[in-house]
């Protein structure tokens, strides 16, 4: 009886970590939404479920880049950086018009992702190094672009930010619409199966004849991309171009998402539903803390438990 329970304990303990893996992302939304419908007044209220998913829009926005790039065992640490350049840009093309503006933003963010891409790809630099290096002289560019915060007064900027369309805010419908676009490639598309192939082994994705390059240097200016819609959004609900503050450790909270809902850091595999749930996981957790007039400091206090949880049920999780 003794030797029956020492085998099967060690398969309960797996099942409970499988289990956790694929669901515990969604378990602890579900776990969050149930303690603030108690203890948070008003948490119902549809006024707030519209903050909420206005705030975490940018969140995911981002995440979803991110997603891909550690999908390939990457990491992109420049997307805030991207981010705030994109705020700058907006400010100063913005009276040439909005589309000439976010055509000029693109081309910004397409070029951060393709200098991303290339040292990685091409010349070989690790990723960390070749994103940070991004990171530091990305903000700085913004910097140089637009010294100080910059009050912006466009009404189509202004309706981007805060319009809707049968109450549904745009940012909400954006980020929606960019979530199923990025599974859709991910799940239905060649380029997602040699992106997940380059996750799993370069070098056996190089020697199958893979585009391995290619690919990566346009996962790179696709996340570069998605970080620069996200900081016209944040722009346009700010009404205002801070590039000194704007998406300060947005790196950290999309890397958090990503692996809180269940994407390997070692590659091969992304979760975007995952994703998704990770980014409100921590909006959840952020709101409830904020609401409860706890410090900021309980924030990235919580924000590291959920980390360390989500790394110590990823062990064994490698690629597929």
């Amino acid at each position: 009886m003794a030797e029956a329970t020492l085998r099967t304990a060690p398969l309960d303990k797996a099942r409970v970590l499988q289990w956790l893996q694929m669901y515990g992302v969604y378990a602890g939304v579900a776990a969050l939404f149930v303690v603030n419908t108690v203890i948070t007044p008003h948490f119902l209220s549809a006024e707030n479920f519209r903050t909420q998913a206005v705030q975490v829009a940018p969140v995911i926005i981002v995440a979803l880049g991110m997603a891909l790039v550690i999908g390939t065992e990457g990491v992109d640490l420049s997307v805030g950086a991207v981010m705030a350049l994109a705020a700058s840009v907006t400010a100063l093309y913005l009276g040439y018009g909005l589309l000439p503006a976010l055509l000029v933003v693109a081309l910004f963010a397409a070029a951060v992702g393709l200098a991303n891409g290339a040292l990685v790809a091409l010349v070989g630099v690790q990723p960390i190094v070749a994103t940070l290096a991004l990171m530091v002289g990305g903000r700085g560019i913004a910097l140089v672009l637009l010294p100080q915060l910059e009050d912006l007064r466009n009404p189509a900027l202004a309706s981007l930010g805060s319009g809707d369309i049968l109450g549904i805010p745009y940012l909400i419908l954006i980020a929606a619409v960019l979530a199923l676009l990025v599974a859709f490639v991910v799940r239905r598309t060649t380029f997602g199966r040699q992106l997940l192939a380059i996750g799993d082994s370069r070098p056996a994705a190089q020697l199958a004849g893979l585009p391995v390059r290619r690919v990566l240097i346009i996962v790179y200016v696709v996340c570069a991309l998605l970080a620069a819609v996200a900081g016209v959004l944040a722009t346009a609900r700010l009404q205002a171009s801070d590039p000194t503050s704007l998406g300060n450790l947005m790196e950290l909270s999309a890397i958090t998402a990503v692996v809180v809902g269940g994407t390997p850091l070692t590659g091969g595999r992304v979760n975007i539903a995952g994703t998704v749930a990770g980014a409100v996981l921590i909006q959840l957790l952020t709101a409830t803390l904020i609401k409860h007039d706890l410090p900021p400091s309980w924030t990235q206090i919580a924000q590291a438990i959920v980390i360390v949880a989500a790394v110590y049920a990823a062990r064994g999780r490698g690629k597929r």
